[in-house]
């Protein structure tokens, strides 16, 4: 099984990119295989066939398990993570990869933002999303459980639905 963590969050090493990536080792047992930081693809996220950020969304593609996050910003999701999906094309550009999506914030308001927002254009991009997203306290996601009642609760789930015999 081939693990990626994506964080889309302007700030590069965040706790965004840290949150995920505990999420994708509690739920496989181990570090993911690839990280993608979206922020320092740079530039390139601007327009299309910029090198690295191909690269980035081969590996994306390629892989099993991914986690998708980004810190709440204006109750949405980032323009950075945005700018990343948009390299991807639309229906098949995530097939046959299952995704996580995982979102931070200051408070409970925008607990549904991973459900109501980014889950929909993960799905759009033709990913498979069997459990909900996550939604963690910013302040408290090291220190709290729900990451690791998340991959107890959802990690048979997101398990059944890899094709790692296709790849």
């Amino acid at each position: 099984m081939k693990t990626t963590v994506v964080a889309g969050n302007p700030k590069p090493g965040s706790r965004t990119l840290d949150a995920a990536t505990h999420l994708a080792t509690e739920l496989t047992g181990s570090a993911p295989d690839h990280v993608v930081d979206v922020i320092t693809l740079g530039p390139g996220l601007l327009g299309w066939g910029d090198d690295a950020v191909k690269a980035a969304v081969d590996t994306v593609a390629a892989s099993d398990l991914v986690v998708f996050a980004s810190p709440t910003f204006k109750a949405a999701y980032t323009g950075i993570l945005k700018l990343f999906l948009d390299q991807f094309a639309t229906g098949d550009g995530l097939r046959d990869v299952t995704a996580v999506p995982l979102m931070l914030g200051a408070g409970p308001a925008h607990a549904l933002a991973p459900d109501l927002l980014l889950k929909p254009v993960l799905v759009e991009l033709g990913a498979t999303t069997p459990a909900p997203g996550l939604y963690l306290l910013d302040s408290t996601y090291t220190t709290d459980t729900r990451i690791a009642d998340y991959a107890q609760r959802w990690a048979p789930v997101l398990r059944s639905t890899l094709r790692t015999e296709a790849r």
